[in-house]
């Protein structure tokens, strides 16, 4: 009969030590692991819901928003194939009211191509694309064609060329100083009509 060796007990008990902490190992990563993916596909959840509904939020506001040109230039003529020239620091459209494009300190060229043209400025301006008016409005200042005056808005007609304006100007033309409660700029500049409490003195010459 062969004799079989048995192992130690000192030997056995750290066997079975190490089996008991393998055991304890494995308990704890069957909880870890499945809690871990778990809070890992929540996250990834929760993230794409949000970018979902913010993105979705986000569209129209981004659709929506008025388009801003820096420096536009518009150029066109009138009735009488006379040229006149737009220009503005920046331009965009009205949200409440398409063919209206605001302008910021605007500025009019009168009879761009001819030989004395006219220039107004002014702090800020509306162009309505359907009327074809431009109103000018804030420190508007108008010089050329001989004249130098300040006014607080003018209208401008794109289709007929004329540039009239209501409140106080005052100025400088070729005969003298004048006042007047509304103008109008006729004939590329050529002649000038004040109305209304009109004052002027007259340089001799």
């Amino acid at each position: 009969m062969t004799a079989v060796a048995l192992p130690e007990a000192p030997q056995i008990r750290s066997d079975f030590e190490r089996w008991r902490r393998r055991s304890r190992l494995i308990r704890k990563l069957r909880v870890i692991l499945p809690a871990t993916i778990g809070a890992i596909l929540i996250s990834m959840l929760g993230f794409v819901a949000q970018t979902t509904f913010l993105g979705r939020d986000a569209a129209p506001a981004k659709g929506d928003a008025p388009i801003e040109l820096v420096n536009p230039r518009f150029v066109g003529k009138d009735d009488k194939g006379r040229a006149f020239v737009i220009t503005a620091a920046s331009a965009e459209r009205d949200e409440s009211d398409y063919q209206r494009v605001l302008l910021k300190d605007p500025s009019l060229v009168l009879d761009a191509e001819g030989i004395s043209p006219s220039k107004v400025t002014a702090k800020t301006g509306v162009y309505s694309e359907d009327r074809r008016v431009l109103n000018l409005d804030g420190g508007v200042k108008m010089s050329g064609s001989n004249v130098d005056f300040d006014t607080a808005s003018s209208i401008f007609n794109t289709a007929t060329g004329e540039l009239e304006g209501q409140g106080q100007i005052s100025g400088v033309g070729s005969l003298g100083e004048i006042t007047a409660k509304s103008y109008g700029v006729y004939d590329k500049g050529e002649r000038l009509v004040f109305k209304g409490g009109v004052r002027g003195r007259l340089d001799s010459k």
